[in-house]
């Protein structure tokens, strides 16, 4: 049997619960079959196994993005509500599509400044269309990173609407909200966090 590719092993790795560097790495050695050594190894000689664990590990740490979608940044600890909000309005096929999207992706936080039971609200069956309505608002066809977003006025939504972005004062303002952190890369797009819930006119 040939051996898993290293996209194969990095897509696995991901939903792995390795709470730590050792623990993924100890991972990923299980996972190709190679005995944990006794005493010190080199791990960048080229005639150890241990060479691939960290050559992998460092292509999984620093380039994680490239095997995540967006869809998977939905069910972290940050972005409860909004996972379930694109379970409720059936986006989850949309957003593990090929995309490239562009995404303004509310946490938990920014869902909890709605008026209390706003999010109840939107959640229930018969509002579904309207909560579709406002989370294709925060998505943009196409990958437009920061750099080239600041240097917009508006951006047409997958919504059918404009967008209006501002980056006058320095930080980039989508609608009503602000850019909290930026370029979060996925295999199928980019994700900007927001701390505040987009509402189209």
């Amino acid at each position: 049997m040939a051996p898993p590719t290293r996209e194969a092993i990095m897509r696995k790795a991901l939903f792995v619960p390795c709470e730590s560097q050792a623990d993924l790495k100890h991972w990923i050695l299980v996972y190709l079959g190679i005995d944990m050594p006794d005493g010190n190894v080199d791990p960048t000689s080229n005639s150890n196994p241990m060479a691939l664990l960290w050559e992998l590990y460092d292509d999984m740490h620093y380039n994680r993005g490239k095997y995540t979608q967006i869809l998977s940044y939905a069910s972290r600890d940050s972005f409860k509500t909004l996972g379930a909000a694109i379970k409720a309005a059936d986006l989850e096929g949309t957003l593990k599509g090929a995309g490239p999207f562009t995404v303004f992706a509310p946490t938990d936080e920014a869902f909890a400044k709605l008026p209390a039971g706003t999010v109840e609200g939107l959640l229930k069956p018969e509002n579904k269309d309207k909560l579709k309505a406002i989370l294709t608002f925060h998505v943009v066809s196409g990958k437009v990173e920061a750099a080239a977003a600041m240097k917009l006025t508006t951006a047409k939504t997958v919504n059918g609407k404009e967008l209006k972005l501002d980056a006058s004062s320095g930080s980039l303002h989508v609608g009503k909200a602000t850019v909290t952190k930026a370029d979060i890369q996925a295999s199928n797009g980019v994700i900007h966090v927001i701390d505040k819930v987009l509402m189209p006119a």
